[in-house]
């Protein structure tokens, strides 16, 4: 364990995620303090004064590094950037690592460069501004302010005034994978529940019916759990309910996450196409049947691979394929195989995801187990399956990250010209309303200042389906005005 003391209280928060990307295997600790309380083999002090701040490693009893930084507290955005450059640099001479972040530990870096080109500022002065102020590795920078730029063209004719966008939420899955923390519940403890699951989740499409008739549906986007464990019969439910509830004359892009290849048929993809929808997702994570039994999935690499022919064959247009880097056991030559595996089958889109290991999953639970096989992940994959990308002409389109990623590296989505997810960069880059239906979804409100208020609905299945008028009345609050 590491433990951080801050002698008063100020950026806990960014100090923790600091550095914890620098050592992502060991706890981190942050008291407000004078005084360091555990016998710890490294100790970091932070002690701020009246116009300076001051940083000490200590490794044992040995004091390793000190340096410091006049600060003026006034100005609280500059304290919390000059705070996090005097103690990347620390850590950086500590470890002899650098973070291909810097010192960006949030989760949109792209958001940072959107912003700076509609104030007007050019790719080289967003380059710079992101370099000097966070200490961005040049290879990020210039993925930033690609992305950046190629979001604003996809996102140019989307009304952020008078649109929003649907978010609906279907939270069964066949099984729960090692690294998930979705709210998501086993279909066959709940399958007899899911019509009652269904009922509740139209009476929140009704709300929306009855109160936006008279603003701008342009994206919908359904996701989970795994939205295709609803039987043909069900899926063609609800999407009815969505034609007759909601006016779909405004809607750019229309996508079902149809997930795990081992719940998807035939018959649930005639039901996809009879309402107009070709946009879906099919996500082997991986083309290695020995990770796939340790993750969790139960589908074969040969599956995946029937499916994603069977969709083809029946006439869905844009295919996406998500993949996670850094799972137990795999490294640089099974990432390889992989991107192999599914340039042979040529999606339209593939999002590349940095393994995150999260607190609510089973893969942090047992995580020492599963750091014994490796999770590795590094600059060389990356930039290998970038390439292989490329090769298939997918462009790189939206990014985000997310805490504990291995190596310290992000989510990218790549996709062929026309086949961008508008909703993906609606939801990252926080340009539009979002409301979002379904037990553990998160509605946001984004105000034409920019400012963004956020109502949740309660993750427990029976809680939401039993308090389904009280999810409502959030809304309501929320998006009073809207």
């Amino acid at each position: 364990m590491i433990e951080i003391i801050v002698n008063k209280a100020s950026f806990e928060y960014d100090i923790h995620s600091l550095v914890k990307a620098f050592f992502s295997k060991e706890d981190v600790l942050v008291r407000i303090q004078e005084q360091f309380l555990e016998a710890t083999k490294i100790r970091i002090a932070i002690l701020f004064s009246d116009n300076k701040v001051q940083i000490k490693i200590w490794e044992e009893e040995k004091l390793c590094q000190e340096d410091s930084i006049e600060i003026d507290f006034e100005q609280r955005k500059e304290t919390k950037n000059h705070l996090k450059r005097l103690l990347y640099q620390i850590l950086f001479h500590y470890t002899g690592r650098e973070l291909p972040w810097g010192t960006l530990t949030g989760i949109r870096p792209a958001k940072i460069a959107m912003q700076l080109l509609e104030e007007g500022k050019s790719n080289v002065e967003i380059a710079a501004y992101m370099k000097d102020t966070y200490l961005v590795s040049k290879e990020k920078v210039a993925l930033s302010v690609m992305i950046a730029n190629r979001e604003r063209h996809i996102l140019k004719d989307i009304d952020y005034q008078d649109g929003y966008s649907l978010y609906i939420g279907i939270p069964f899955c066949p099984s729960t994978c090692l690294y998930c923390s979705f709210t998501s519940y086993p279909l066959a403890k709940w399958e007899k529940r899911m019509d009652e699951y269904l009922e509740a989740l139209f009476l929140e499409l009704q709300y929306l019916s009855e109160h936006f008739h008279q603003k701008r549906l342009n994206t919908i986007y359904i996701g989970g759990g795994t939205p295709t464990t609803l039987s043909p019969k069900r899926m063609d439910k609800l999407l009815t309910k969505i034609e007759k509830s909601l006016d779909l004359g405004h809607l750019s892009e229309f996508t079902v996450e149809a997930g795990r290849p081992d719940s998807i048929t035939r018959e649930k993809l005639q039901v996809l196409l009879d309402h107009g929808i070709d946009r879906i997702s099919i996500n082997p994570q991986t083309m290695k049947e020995e990770t796939l039994r340790i993750i969790g999935r139960h589908h074969t690499v040969e599956q995946t691979k029937e499916t994603y022919r069977l969709a083809r064959e029946m006439g869905f247009s844009h295919i996406n394929m998500d993949l996670i880097v850094g799972l137990p056991g795999e490294g640089y030559q099974d990432v390889e195989h992989t991107m192999q595996e599914i340039t042979k089958l040529a999606p339209e889109s593939v999002t590349i995801h940095s393994l995150a290991i999260k607190r609510a999953a089973r893969l942090n639970l047992f995580k020492e187990q599963y750091e014994e096989m490796g999770l590795e992940n590094n600059m060389q994959i990356m930039d290998m399956t970038a390439k292989y990308c490329a090769e298939m002409g997918l462009f790189p389109y939206y990014m985000y990250r997310q805490k504990n990623m291995a190596g310290n590296f992000e989510n990218v989505g790549y996709a062929k010209e026309g086949k961008a997810g508008i909703y993906n960069i609606l939801m990252m880059e926080e340009k539009q309303t979002i409301v979002a239906c379904g037990a553990g979804s998160v509605s946001k409100r984004v105000y034409p200042d920019g400012r963004i208020e956020r109502c949740e609905n309660v993750k427990d299945l029976a809680s939401f389906m039993e308090r389904i008028d009280e999810m409502i009345e959030r809304k309501r609050k929320l998006l009073t005005d809207f």
